[in-house]
């Protein structure tokens, strides 16, 4: 009969063995493998330990770079706002500049419209003075040529560096008199036309303040006596004027005044013949209302105005046209 797995056999020497020995190899199989696997979760433990380890490590430095760059955001944050801050700062001064270029055009507009007006005032005024620049010089240009034309000699006649009619004495007087001589008639009637025409218009006569009629000696004789002398040749000269052809310049007797100088006001050296000649005279000046108007003037038109032409240099130059209330030539009535 077969025998069970938990039966007993004989042995050889006649006696029984059990399955016990085998069941101890059994269990001794079963405990090596549960020391192994015990062996294999430690080592598995120490392993799995290890990359905790280096996981909380990684994991805390992670949480310190996370930390770091919070704090870098925070910074960049900051500096963001700062940046908005100015770029808004930046805004508003862009609109406030631009408000300011565009005042700024508003004005020079204006100041532009401003001196295209004054220079078109200065314009007219430089015309205007320009007119009155030549105003004396131009009358008493006429002067002398008249007399020229009369007396057929321009050696008695010129006009002075002062701008003056300068007759020599003889023309109106015998030496040492101040009695006028009956052929010196056609020079004065001359003289009483060309100022009749000259102030009987209002445009050249607004201008004029006094004409002066001065005499003026040598150093011959004492200088009291030349003092009469030429005082009393002036006020001869200037009744004649006032008086001849029916009083024609009565009516502008107030313009007119004399003076005698006597020898204080030579104009050559009373050392020649000749010299003595010359400082025995009779000079005619025109007086402008505004005695500084001629420095004036002179100054101004050596001024270069934008679109003007400087002034032609000449002697007695043509007046220009001016706006009204000063359109027509001031010195037509000279022909």
């Amino acid at each position: 009969m077969r025998r069970g797995a938990g039966s007993y056999k004989r042995n050889e020497s006649g006696g029984e063995q059990g399955f016990w020995p085998s069941y101890a190899d059994m269990m001794s199989a079963v405990a090596l493998i549960l020391f192994f696997l015990m062996l294999l979760s430690y080592i598995q433990n120490l392993v799995t330990g290890n990359d905790l380890q280096n996981t909380q490590e990684v994991l805390a430095q992670t949480k310190e770079q996370v930390l770091l760059a919070e704090d870098q955001l925070a910074g960049l944050t900051d500096e963001l706002k700062k940046k908005q801050d100015q770029l808004e700062d930046y805004a508003v001064q862009i609109v406030q500049q631009k408000e300011e270029m565009e005042a700024q055009d508003k004005l020079i507009g204006q100041q532009e419209a401003y001196l295209s007006a004054a220079n078109d005032e200065l314009t007219q005024m430089r015309n205007q003075m320009q007119t009155i620049a030549v105003l004396r010089l131009s009358i008493l240009e006429q002067i002398r040529e008249s007399i020229v034309e009369v007396m057929g000699d321009a050696s008695k006649v010129s006009i002075g560096d002062n701008g003056n009619i300068i007759l020599s004495d003889s023309v109106l007087f015998d030496l040492g008199s101040s009695e006028i001589k009956e052929d010196s008639a056609g020079v004065l009637g001359e003289l009483i036309d060309v100022f009749y025409q000259f102030l009987s218009d209002e445009e050249n006569a607004r201008y004029v303040d006094s004409i002066v009629i001065s005499g003026h000696t040598d150093i011959t004789g004492t200088a009291e006596s030349n003092r009469v002398l030429s005082t009393d040749r002036a006020n001869s000269v200037l009744n004649y004027l006032l008086l001849g052809k029916n009083g024609k310049l009565n009516g502008y007797s107030s313009y007119f005044c004399a003076a005698g100088y006597g020898a204080t006001r030579p104009v050559a050296s009373n050392e020649t013949e000749e010299g003595k000649a010359a400082n025995r005279r009779i000079e005619i000046s025109m007086i402008l209302k505004d005695d500084t108007v001629l420095d004036i003037v002179e100054n101004y038109l050596a001024l270069d105005l934008p679109g003007t032409e400087p002034a032609a240099a000449s002697p007695v130059p043509e007046p220009t046209a001016s706006p009204e209330p000063s359109e027509k030539p001031r010195f037509s009535i000279f022909g």
